[in-house]
């Protein structure tokens, strides 16, 4: 299989969606049968990342009913599947157990047995999937259609990084960066269904660390233009301590400060090269960036990129400059 793999149904017209999505998508990748909801127009879409020792799945689909029979288990498939709900609801039973869950919230699969799940109404979700040699936990069974609460903090941050890595991170990762994120999220699977006291001690000290700036990263980006970015703001949007925060970026080998002011210059770069704020001026943009001294974004502007910002525009405006910008770590 491919690293990446997408599906939808709109790619079909109406008659085919459903015989598409049962021998394409349901037989030959998920390895489920499939019964739309009766009476109501089906759609689905999914995208399917294979990373080594993993598989991550998001899927979107009207009701339906999917069903891993009998026949389908006689293939042999030991792989568990950790199935997080993001939107929605599904009741899923398997080995004489019922479990209902909802957004948030997650529950652990296997393709060893039959199974059914059933969802009432239009859901997202992402599947995990994992062989299960490769989960490290003490009593796999117990875990069984065993449901894990939202409000776990083993699972926020899984949710977190998840939704860091759905937002296209993955696509333009090296084969090693894609090998390790498929070791960060066995990690908080692992601690999400108890792993074993050695695997817990990995985990803390791999997977949760890289989590974590991850999820600290992502909080930078998304709020750059807010001036107060410091250890102590971020820690209580995280609940961990600000020292924390501090060491996550030293093991990264730069600090928060450096890397909240590499975000911030390389945004006041691509707002100098981008032909449509020519209204603005040099201070709005650095404003605009989080900066409240001009003197110091010009001067950290020009140590980083060698020019100074009226140089930038001005070469865009003449056409005889390349904006360069840095790679965001």
């Amino acid at each position: 299989m491919a690293d990446i793999l997408t599906f939808s149904t709109d790619a079909f017209v109406d008659s085919d969606k459903i015989p598409a999505w049962r021998e394409v998508f349901g037989r030959s990748v998920v390895k489920m049968e499939m019964e739309p909801a009766r009476g109501e127009p089906f759609r689905s879409k999914a995208r399917i990342d294979c990373l080594p020792g993993l598989t991550i799945a998001s899927i979107a689909s009207t009701a339906n009913r999917v069903i891993r029979t009998p026949q389908l288990v006689a293939d042999g498939s030991d792989d568990l599947v950790f199935a997080l709900m993001t939107k929605g609801e599904a009741v899923i039973n398997q080995r004489q157990r019922e479990v209902v869950f909802r957004a948030g919230e997650a529950v652990l699969w296997s393709n060893a047995s039959p199974g059914v799940c059933e969802y009432p109404q239009p859901i997202d979700f992402v599947a995990l999937v994992i062989p299960r040699a490769q989960v490290a936990i003490g009593d796999i069974d117990r875990s069984l259609m065993q449901l894990l609460p939202d409000h776990l903090g083993s699972m926020k941050l899984l949710s977190r990084y998840l939704s860091i890595l759905g937002d296209g991170q993955l696509d333009n990762m090296t084969p090693e960066l894609r090998a390790l994120c498929a070791i960060h999220l066995r990690d908080l699977v692992a601690l999400a269904l108890g792993a074993t006291r050695e695997a817990a001690q990995v985990a803390r000290f791999r997977g949760v660390p890289a989590a974590r700036l991850a999820a600290l990263k992502a909080d930078i980006i998304a709020n750059i233009t807010q001036r107060n970015l410091s250890a102590d703001t971020l820690a209580a949007r995280h609940d961990i301590s600000p020292i924390y925060v501090r060491k996550l970026f030293e093991r990264d080998g730069t600090s928060l400060s450096q890397y909240v002011l590499e975000q911030r210059l390389d945004r006041a770069f691509r707002l100098l090269a981008n032909p449509r704020p020519l209204d603005l001026s040099i201070g709005a943009i650095a404003f605009e960036c989080g900066f409240g001294d001009l003197s110091y974004f010009n001067r950290s502007f020009r140590q980083r990129y060698g020019a100074t910002p009226s140089d930038i525009r001005a070469g865009r405006r003449s056409g005889d400059a390349t904006p360069q910008s840095s790679t965001e770590a």
